[in-house]
């Protein structure tokens, strides 16, 4: 018997059927047996899927010019925080600090960095990933509650480091850079049809499907930035993504950068990304996220209207959309990807490298699937429309 399953029946006895949401959320960060919370390796190869970091460390490495550049149109403040939300096993962190340290050092001196990762086993991951950079007070790991109200709760203690005005959890008035890449495609969701709102059920031992009313802010979502389910259609309702980035755009002056595979309102009303939700195991894709609970991820596309609407709501400007193709291009057309072929002493070095850089930046890989908002607050808006980033074709 699958023990979370036994787990999320217990839960349904005990409060009759439970919205598609909760079960979404135990399903991947149940503390003992969620997805996320187990000690499997999800990521790469041996994994379920892969992200960019798991391609080639020229991801990081990109994001860390991108950055340095972002703090140099902040003004070269004595201190900065880059707060990355579901940072996995910590590989885009470290590549992003040993880029910056080796190349953009001022950068680096002012840099701390903060991963909000919900799950105990990657957050003992990370904390072994950069043991070297948390133990100088470079790095911190915090759950979501943990980074609101600055109390920090990891067990790694940090030596003693440069002298910090005030805790990276808790950035108050110096700038910050939240990051969030396959973040969002991640977090629960609420599915609604013509029936009503997905809720889970018993029957003879089994899971099945059944339907409430709608609520009133599934239905405001619905009718503000996604569109009304035809006959026998499904349609995600992210309410916790918007819940999520309300909270992590409250900061006085910085940046969001969201990347993710995902749609606009627009390509919805087209007839495109109408029910995007989705199980992942072994890099195979399944329709059926009530196969194997725990076992499998649960994915469904982000919501690039609502998200970028919810950041404009918190006082931050949303820049137009971009392709991940076109971000990464333009960051690395400057030095013509010198980030990438670097450490490349052999021609076949090189090959192998140019097929990663290819997978991160062509329609064949990652790079039109994903999208890249940036949004900011508090910043001159010509500085803003000369980042790398969105100059792509423009120079």
């Amino acid at each position: 018997m699958n023990a979370l399953r036994e787990k999320i029946a217990q839960e349904i006895r005990a409060h009759d059927p439970i919205p598609f949401s909760r079960y979404m959320d135990l399903c991947l960060y149940d503390p003992e047996f969620g997805y996320y919370s187990r000690n499997a390796e999800q990521f790469g190869k041996a994994g379920d899927f892969y992200t960019s970091s798991d391609v080639h460390a020229v991801f990081g490495r990109l994001m860390a010019r991108q950055f340095e550049e972002m703090w140099r149109v902040l003004g070269s403040p004595d201190q900065i925080t880059i707060k990355e939300l579901g940072p996995g096993r910590g590989l885009f962190a470290q590549d992003v600090l040993d880029w910056s340290e080796k190349k953009f050092p001022d950068f680096f001196r002012t840099l701390h960095y903060v991963l909000v990762e919900q799950s105990p086993a990657l957050r003992q991951r990370i904390e072994a990933t950069l043991c070297v950079h948390i133990g100088t007070g470079k790095v911190v790991t915090a759950s979501d509650l943990e980074s609101r109200t600055g109390k920090r709760t990891t067990s790694v203690v940090p030596k003693e480091g440069p002298p910090q005005k005030q805790t990276a959890l808790a950035p108050g008035a110096f700038p910050v850079i939240i990051f969030a890449n396959e973040f969002f495609d991640a977090l629960p969701v609420e599915v609604v049809s013509t029936k009503g709102s997905l809720r889970i059920d018993l029957q003879g031992g089994r899971l099945v499907e059944t339907w409430a009313p709608a609520s009133a802010e599934e239905l405001e979502f619905v009718d503000r930035y996604s569109v009304h389910p035809e006959e026998g259609e499904r349609i995600e309702v992210p309410l916790q993504s918007l819940a999520a980035i309300r909270a992590a755009c409250d900061f006085d002056r910085g940046f969001l950068i969201v990347i993710d595979y995902g749609y606009t309102r627009a390509e919805q009303l087209a007839g495109r990304h109408r029910g995007t939700l989705k199980a992942v195991r072994q890099h195979a894709v399944s329709a059926n996220p009530y196969e194997a609970p725990g076992e499998q991820d649960i994915t469904a596309d982000a919501n690039f209207t609502a998200l970028a609407a919810a950041a404009e709501a918190s006082g931050l400007r949303a820049e137009k959309l971009v392709t991940q193709s076109q971000f990464l291009m333009g960051i690395g057309e400057m030095n013509q990807f010198a980030d990438a072929f670097e450490d490349c002493h052999l021609p076949q070095e090189r090959a192998k490298v140019a097929l990663q850089l290819k997978h991160l930046v062509t329609s064949a890989g990652m790079g039109e699937s994903f999208h890249v908002l940036v949004a900011s607050k508090a910043i001159a808006i010509e500085k803003i429309g000369k980042l790398a980033g969105l100059s792509f074709g423009r120079k």
